[in-house]
């Protein structure tokens, strides 16, 4: 990796720790940076001067720190996912919630809210994961279908991508609309930040829960970073290189479901994170997937971050669903990337 590409992971690592410190002290409650410093010190028994009240430790500890390290998750499997799908399908517009990656994660969470099976009021086993699962079989089901419609000649068409996209995102809007029909009055309030996400409630028992998939994902999507590379010049090619291309597709495939599943089944389905911060980074230092699925991470991770902050802090005592948010830096963002690809191709 070349000394750019390190400089400015290095730069993302400082942004994502002065970010997280900004987050965890602005609020209703505001906490200042060393009070934030003497509550966490205060946990091991380490006595620093600045004081604090029993009501800023009882936010940051229960509130903000759960939600932020939730947002940290989030937004680095998102983007990471993002990253990946874009380099499998060798398409820049394959973000997991255009081509109904996320709807379809979304669809599988909420039939298990709705049908109770298998049972959520377990805990511990099955019971802590089963909203994870159920999401990441919905999401691999609609990679997978995609996949499979969008091919041709070795390489995803643009059109065909996001016409099945919209096909997929119709079909699981329409299913998860059914079941929110079904729903009785306290599964509806469980259902109500589906359509537009959310990092509110959020707990140590849902970061303990996703934690571990989300994790395994990152570290499966960066271990092909270098078959990515190689998939850029065509299946083909990459098999003539040395590349499992097929083994790697399956992998990639899984880990990307895998992330946006366990993603929405805690915060819901928010979008644009996984289409906006790959071109960034793409528009910053190159194609080179050694550094951009990292990179995607961190950024991701920044980009929630910033947005739940804005989210809880624009409409105060209230907040925004994030997914508004996300949808509002977003949206511009999509329809640039339609107006360059047409100055591009010269036409639509």
């Amino acid at each position: 990796m070349i000394g750019r590409g390190r400089w400015l992971l290095i730069g993302l690592m400082a942004l994502l720790l002065v970010v997280v410190v900004l987050a965890l002290g602005i609020g209703a409650v505001a906490i200042a940076p060393g009070q934030t410093l003497a509550i966490l010190g205060a946990q091991f028994g380490i006595a620093l001067p600045w004081e604090f009240t029993d009501q800023q430790q009882a936010v940051l500890l229960t509130i903000r720190m759960p939600r932020i390290a939730l947002g940290v998750l989030v937004g680095a499997g998102l983007a990471a996912a993002g990253a990946a799908l874009q380099g499998l399908f060798r398409n820049p517009l394959a973000d997991p919630g255009l081509i109904g990656v996320s709807s379809g994660a979304a669809l599988a969470a909420v039939a298990v809210i709705v049908l109770g099976l298998p049972p959520l009021a377990a805990s511990g086993g099955l019971g802590l994961y089963a909203l994870p699962l159920a999401a990441f079989g919905g999401g691999v089901l609609a990679t997978l279908l995609v996949g499979w419609l969008a091919h041709h000649d070795g390489r995803a068409q643009v059109a065909t991508l996001l016409l099945a996209g919209i096909a997929i995102n119709a079909l699981a809007g329409a299913g998860t609309g059914l079941l929110t029909y079904l729903a009785d009055d306290e599964q509806l309030r469980t259902l109500t930040f589906w359509s537009l996400g959310s990092l509110g409630g959020a707990t140590w028992r849902e970061v303990a829960a996703i934690a571990p998939p989300i994790l395994l994902a990152l570290a499966l999507i960066a271990r092909y970073a270098r078959t990515l590379n190689a998939l850029l010049l065509g299946d083909r090619e990459a098999g003539h290189l040395g590349f499992a291309v097929e083994r790697a597709k399956r992998v990639l495939i899984v880990a990307g479901a895998l992330a946006v599943g366990s993603a929405v089944a805690v915060a819901g389905i928010i979008g644009f994170v996984g289409l906006v911060v790959p071109h960034l980074l793409r528009l910053a230092q190159g194609p080179d997937h050694r550094f951009l699925l990292l990179g995607s991470a961190l950024l991701g991770a920044v980009l929630l971050v910033c947005a739940d902050l804005l989210a809880r802090i624009v409409v105060v005592p209230t907040e925004l669903p994030i997914g508004i948010v996300t949808a509002l830096l977003g949206g511009p963002f999509f329809f640039w990337l339609l107006w360059r690809q047409r100055r591009q191709q010269g036409g639509w």
